[in-house]
């Protein structure tokens, strides 16, 4: 018995382009991952200048979970890049799902915490229109080989 079933990318019929993204999508996945699971302060303080105060425990414990959620995703979405093409759609879906909830917390639901906004704000509204574009790449069968 195997980890992992056999490739099916022989079986993904959209624009590899759109496959190309998503291993875009994957390294900006894994690296964060690293950092907020790995580095002394999470990120927290060095990356989203986030003032930790007396709370740095917490807030750090924070990051660090998400730092694990982020490299489990990341690790399947290398998993589809490498090995389950067809599941690039899906996965596209899913960054959409992900960036345009990030960005509704972002800019609507709670807009103003404490006037700060750290570099992924501004980078989730971008991403989720362009996972848009790819997805419906993604889902046009390619012509020619």
């Amino acid at each position: 018995m195997n980890l992992l079933p056999p490739s099916t990318n022989h079986e993904y019929r959209g624009a590899r382009v759109a496959v190309w993204f998503l291993g875009l999508l994957t390294l900006l996945t894994i690296g964060p991952a690293l950092i907020h699971s790995f580095a002394p302060d999470g990120g927290a303080s060095g990356i989203a200048r986030l003032d930790m105060g007396d709370r740095r425990d917490l807030i750090v414990g924070v990051f660090r979970w998400e730092g694990a959620t982020q490299l489990a995703l990341g690790l399947a979405m290398l998993a589809v890049v490498l090995r389950y093409r067809t599941l690039v759609p899906l996965f596209l879906a899913l960054a959409i799902v992900e960036r345009g909830l990030m960005s509704l917390h972002a800019w609507v639901l709670t807009p103003d915490a404490g006037g700060h906004h750290p570099p992924q704000h501004y980078a989730s509204p971008v991403t989720t229109v362009l996972a848009l574009g790819f997805l419906i790449l993604s889902l046009r069968p390619r012509k020619g080989p």
